[in-house]
This record gives structure tokens, C-alpha cells and sequence, in this order.
């Protein structure tokens, strides 16, 4: 069942499409201050789990262990390449991971299975400046 739709929780949602790529909740929530807004962090928090869990937002952990945000297309499954450095996001097909995931959870015995897979790395531009520099 989907939450009711507050001033907060459409603010969360506005400022996370305001954005290209993973956001954190402090980040979020710094965004929406600068702007004026008396929203709480942990009012920014629950709205970014709400939306990730209704499929509104993707929801990863970065290397460095924090929860980031991105907005997505509702019920669409897909995979991240995200720059470590800048963090750029580009969706990816993935066919052989979706084949390679159903096989290893079929040979276990595993129904319904699901799954996460982003890749980091470095974008073309972060390469190109950490060869220069």
C-alpha cells in the first residue's frame, strides 16, 4: 500500500529528480535546506526508503558502506555503471547476468530469486583526468 503523499515526501521526490545520479540523504537533505526548506533529515530518510521500497527510487550502498539515492522508472529492473569519483550513473542492459542469476539460483533450488548488480569504476572524463593529473 502506498504511503500518503505529504509536502515532505513529494519535496524528497522532486529534489531526487532534480538530480543524475546517486545522491546520499545528507545529500539530499543539504540540497533541500540550501532551498529553504525546513524539511528534517530524518523526515528525508524515510521518504527516500519509502520510494526505494515502492520502486520510485533505486537504492544502493557505495564502496564506502553509505545508502545512496537515485529516482527510477517504477517496476523496470535494471544495473548501474556509477563513476566512483563523480558519480555518474548510466543504467545498463545486462542478458547474461539475468540468465547467469536464474541458472545459479535454479541449480540451488532457489525460486523467485532476485538480485543487485552495479559496477564501479571510473567514467571516461575521471580516467582521462586521473591520466593527466
Amino acid at each position: 500500500m502506498a504511503k500518503r503523499n505529504t509536502w515532505q515526501r513529494e519535496a524528497v521526490r522532486e529534489a531526487l529528480g532534480g538530480n543524475d545520479g546517486f545522491i546520499s540523504a545528507q545529500g539530499l537533505h543539504a540540497e533541500l535546506r540550501d532551498t529553504g526548506s525546513p524539511i528534517g533529515l530524518a523526515t528525508v530518510y524515510r521518504a527516500l526508503s519509502d520510494l526505494a521500497v515502492e520502486g520510485e527510487a533505486d537504492s544502493l550502498q557505495s564502496p564506502e558502506g553509505e545508502n545512496l539515492y537515485r529516482a527510477c522508472t517504477p517496476g523496470t529492473h535494471h544495473h548501474h555503471l556509477i563513476c566512483r569519483n563523480c558519480a555518474l550513473t548510466i543504467e545498463i542492459e545486462a542478458d547474461e547476468v539475468e540468465a547467469w542469476a536464474r541458472s545459479v539460483a535454479s541449480q540451488h533450488g532457489f525460486t523467485e530469486a532476485k538480485h543487485v548488480v552495479d559496477v564501479f569504476g571510473l567514467c571516461e572524463n575521471c580516467s582521462a583526468a586521473a591520466q593527466r593529473a
